[in-house]
């Protein structure tokens, strides 16, 4: 009888603590929202700045981090399955394998912002200054935008490593696995708002 009460307290938990993610990401996702609109105003009403704005972004360090974040989504969903399949090794392989794949996108974020900051193209900044008011908002929005993303980066890293951390030490087992699947669905989060800034600011022109 309390082992019955016990698995349904821990189904009871399990469900709560996935809904509360989902919820987490629906808002999440309205505050990316309301700044995919506000882009989108500005940009129709300064369309000529936005679109030679654009072209001071390198393409090419966008895609690869794309591809980054494509595959580091794919690697956290295998370790979930992975460790439901009672496969430790390859859980934190595959976990780490996603936090790697964090690190890189973060040093191209890096070294993509250090040379528009060392173009003068930053917030602010005297150049911008000169340029007018739609390279003001375009810049301001790139790297308030792609910071907050970098921010949601950094911030799941820290849950990954938990995570990890409790694969570890097997308090998380193939029975036992929802903060993996939180960790999961708030990656797959942070992959989609990329998969929305990637064309708005390197594609769109």
């Amino acid at each position: 009888m309390s082992d019955a009460i016990a698995h349904h307290d821990e189904h009871r938990d399990d469900t709560a603590s996935k809904l509360g993610m989902w919820l987490f990401i629906f808002t999440e996702l309205l505050l990316f929202g309301g700044l995919f609109v506000t882009y989108s105003v500005y940009r129709y009403m300064h369309h000529d700045a936005f679109h030679l704005a654009a072209h001071e972004l390198d393409v090419t360090i966008g895609t690869i981090n794309t591809v980054i974040l494509l595959v580091s989504s794919m690697t956290i969903a295998m370790s979930t399955t992975a460790l439901q399949r009672k496969d430790k090794r390859t859980t934190l392989l595959l976990i780490a394998t996603t936090l790697i794949l964090a690190l890189v996108f973060l040093v191209n974020k890096y070294f993509e912002w250090s040379a528009k900051i060392g173009h003068g193209l930053y917030p602010s900044s005297p150049v911008l200054e000169e340029l007018g008011k739609g390279d003001i908002l375009f810049f301001g929005l790139y790297f308030f935008m792609t910071g907050l993303h970098a921010l949601h980066i950094i911030v799941g890293m820290v849950l990954l490593i938990v995570v990890l951390v409790k694969v570890q030490r097997e308090k998380l087992t193939f029975d036992n696995f929802q903060l993996l699947e939180n960790g999961g669905l708030y990656w797959h989060l942070v992959d989609l708002i990329w998969i929305f800034l990637f064309p708005l600011f390197y594609l769109i022109t």
